[in-house]
């Protein structure tokens, strides 16, 4: 299986310098994306809050476990003028795990949205958050920014969750993406999922259904890469029949957005996913 590689291009290199001055992380660069000199390239990335130590650790992800250091105040503003810099129509905040934190980080991600909005208000924003722990009031604080979409991924298949999201529950974040399309009439919600961790496409379909029962508006399913030796191996890799087999049954169990196939990440093409119901 390939890996999209190469140097990266002048536009790319232009995200990489602004995003060092302004002191800004990216789960583009912290999760290995594979897709990174591809968004660097057409002058977008995701942004990643509240710094690049999580304290979670799961399985199959890049971003370091350790412990992470006290919220900075001033990141949302810095997150609303490397967006302005850049132009952006749509912008995509998501966070590492902040378990320490008494709300999870939902106060971060709220002021982020209203700096964003402030700085570009004609742009979308989506939210890509973690489950705080089910914690409704947390979910009110940023369900309250209005952010456009407010995404959390479920990742893998129920059987999975022990091995590969030990501190995580399956359950949990099928409530949690119910809650806030509760909370907010209205709010459009998103969930990704990856394939090639251990599950088979019999365990898949139950998942979509269950996302789906959950109210989830646009569903992501994409093929798992290992980001180094140290996380989960590939179990298969995915053919991209198969990724259109699982787009056609997501259809037809209800999904109005579906972008499915092996490149395919829950904030890659973010903007065209949410606009024209996947990307052309």
């Amino acid at each position: 299986m390939a890996r999209k590689s190469g140097p990266l291009a002048r536009g790319a290199r232009r995200v990489r310098v602004l995003l060092r001055e302004i002191s800004l992380h990216t789960v583009c660069e912290e999760a290995r994306c594979p897709n990174l000199g591809e968004c660097f390239t057409r002058g977008t990335a995701t942004f990643l809050l509240l710094g690049d130590r999580c304290t979670r650790r799961c399985a199959y992800c890049a971003v370091a476990t350790a412990r992470p250091l006290p919220p900075d105040d001033a990141e949302p503003d810095r997150v609303a003028e490397a967006a302005r810099r850049l132009g952006l129509r749509y912008v995509v905040l998501t966070s590492v795990d902040r378990d320490d934190l008494a709300d999870g980080g939902a106060g971060h991600f709220a002021a982020t949205v209203r700096a964003v909005r402030r700085a570009l208000p004609e742009a979308g924003i989506e939210v890509l958050t973690p489950d705080f722990k089910g914690n409704q009031g947390a979910l009110c604080t940023v369900l309250e920014a209005e952010p456009d979409v407010f995404n959390h991924n479920i990742e893998a298949v129920p059987r999975l969750f022990p091995r590969l999201r030990p501190q995580g529950r399956y359950r949990l974040s099928l409530d949690v993406l119910a809650a806030a399309k509760a909370i907010r009439r209205g709010q459009v919600t998103k969930s990704g999922l990856m394939v090639g961790l251990g599950e088979t496409d019999e365990e898949v379909v139950p998942v979509l259904e269950d996302l789906r029962r959950a109210g989830v508006d646009v569903v992501t399913i994409g093929q798992y890469l290992r980001p180094t030796r140290d996380h989960e191996p590939v179990h298969r890799f995915v053919t991209p029949a198969t990724f259109r087999a699982l787009e056609e049954r997501a259809r037809a169990i209800g999904f109005p957005t579906v972008y499915s196939g092996v490149f395919v990440r829950s904030s890659f093409n973010a903007e065209e996913v949410y606009r024209a119901g996947g990307p052309r």
